[in-house]
This record gives C-alpha cells, sequence and structure tokens, in this order.
C-alpha cells in the first residue's frame, strides 16, 4: 500500500466522521428547541411583588439615564435609587405602579412607566392571557420569561410591531406597549 492510499482513506475516514458528527448535532438542536418550548411553558411563576421589601437585592431595569424602575413596580430618578438596587419606597421621586405617560391601549411614552404600568397586579389577568398568546408563537424571548418583572420588561421594549415599514414609530410618543394590541398608526 502506497503512502498516498493511506491518506486518502484517513481523509476520507475524517469527512464521514465530520458529517455524522454535523447530523447528530443537528438532531439534537431541534430536539432541543422543541423541549424549549414545552418546559418553559411551565417555568412562568407569578411573585406577590406587592409583599417584596426593599430591605433585599432588587432587579431592576438598569439603562435608564435619569429613571429606573425595580421588580417591585416602583419608579424613581436615580438619586432615589439604594445600594440594593431598590427604589426607596419614600423617596421623593419613587412612584408604583404608575401609569401616567400610557394611554388606555397600555402603550406609554416612558419605558419605566411603562413597566411600572405593566407590573400593576391589577393587570395580570391581560399579561398571564397575552402570555399564552405570545408564547405559542415562534418568539423564543417570551418562552423564557420566568416572572412578571421579565415579561414586562421585554414587553414595553420597543419591537417590530411597534413600527412601521421598519423605520418609524407608528406612534412616536407611545412607543412602549405591553398589552396585546400592537399600537395603531398615528402620523
Amino acid at each position: 500500500m502506497s503512502v498516498f492510499f493511506i491518506r486518502r482513506w484517513i481523509i476520507a475516514f475524517a469527512v464521514a466522521l465530520g458529517v455524522i458528527l454535523i447530523i447528530s448535532l443537528s438532531f439534537r438542536k431541534s430536539a432541543d428547541d422543541q423541549d424549549l418550548g414545552e418546559s418553559t411553558l411551565k417555568s412562568f411563576t407569578w411573585i406577590d411583588i406587592e409583599n417584596l421589601t426593599e430591605y433585599r437585592q432588587c432587579r431592576n431595569s438598569v439603562q435608564g439615564a435619569s429613571l429606573i424602575v425595580d421588580d417591585r413596580g416602583f419608579v424613581c430618578q436615580r438619586k432615589d435609587l439604594s445600594a440594593s438596587g431598590c427604589c426607596h419606597s419614600h423617596g421623593e421621586s419613587t412612584k408604583r405602579f404608575f401609569c401616567e405617560s400610557c394611554l388606555i391601549n397600555n402603550c406609554c411614552g416612558i419605558y419605566e412607566d411603562c413597566v411600572s404600568c405593566c407590573l400593576d397586579p391589577k393587570k395580570k389577568t391581560l399579561l398571564l392571557e397575552g402570555l399564552n398568546l405570545w408564547r405559542s408563537g415562534t418568539n423564543v424571548i417570551f418562552k423564557t420569561v420566568k416572572d412578571q418583572f421579565e415579561l414586562c420588561l421585554t414587553k414595553c421594549r420597543t419591537s417590530s410591531k411597534s413600527v412601521w415599514h421598519e423605520n418609524s414609530y407608528k406612534d412616536r410618543k407611545f412607543k412602549h406597549c405591553f398589552g396585546i394590541t400592537s399600537p395603531e398608526f398615528s402620523p
């Protein structure tokens, strides 16, 4: 046997092994995608945020230049934010379940107000109804949210449903929405 013949067989073996590996990984990936859809539907937990105290570590919206919303539904200016990440409940600028910049269609002018309003326990039915609808679609993001704070953070971000022709907002002022319907076009 020549060296050339042996090299050919080694290369053919390596290529065949690579093809088998790629095929097995693609089957595993599709099985994981199916598991993601089924397992995450059961992993959502509704947290009783009305009884959470500020004497614990809070999650908050982080990105706001001047406003922050925490996972208890309080929105405040950065100066009223504690070291634990919670808005001081008696802070000068602190408001809870604040919907002042929001319309009746659940679209708000300010992202942090949208999240705070969305976290209001009175909105639970709307959010759970929407969650079932959103998770039945192909959007993986809604299949991974664990509680209403993550859901509200996700829903209030502007999405493709908030824009017209992918380059302008349907409503330039009220573009942060958490309702089931998308905003109407307003020129």
